[in-house]
């Protein structure tokens, strides 16, 4: 069965954390729609704070950048996020998608954004290219967390 799009929202924002809150808010509004259930809205705000954070802190590092943050939602209820950088990208994937690992030598990072990240979505995909920058897509059914 096709899924048909019946909405799009384009944002691009400043590497900044304190931009976080806002992707968060966004994500919730544009869901607010199809009625999730507080669990299912948490994590989606949840992935979407670890993948804004992954832009801030590593992609971008010391420097600034853009993150750039596409909502799709479709008719039957499942909601696309992709959040996407043009950061330094990501050298071994499946490495940094193991709990625990960080690229952070303070060891103030815990590692495990990306197994979060996975384990709340229903779907989970990370495409990197080094010196081009990181894309996080992540998939909800919030039809389904609502029947839950």
């Amino acid at each position: 069965m096709k899924r048909n799009k019946t909405n799009e929202v384009k944002i691009v924002f400043d590497s900044k954390s304190e931009n976080e809150s806002l992707a968060r808010y966004i994500c919730a509004a544009f869901c607010a729609s199809f009625n999730p259930t507080v669990e299912a809205l948490a994590d989606i705000k949840c992935t979407v704070s670890e993948a804004v954070t992954n832009c801030v802190v590593h992609a971008y590092k010391e420097t600034a950048g853009k993150i750039y943050l596409t909502l799709k939602s479709y008719d039957d209820a499942t909601v696309t996020v992709t959040v996407r950088d043009r950061g330094c990208g990501i050298e071994d994937i499946s490495r940094a998608r193991e709990p625990l690992f960080t690229t952070d030598a303070a060891g103030e990072r815990s590692g495990m954004g990306f197994p979060i990240m996975e384990s709340l979505s229903e779907r989970f995909k990370v495409v990197s290219k080094i010196g081009a920058g990181t894309c996080v897509t992540m998939q909800f059914n919030l039809n389904k967390s609502a029947q839950l």
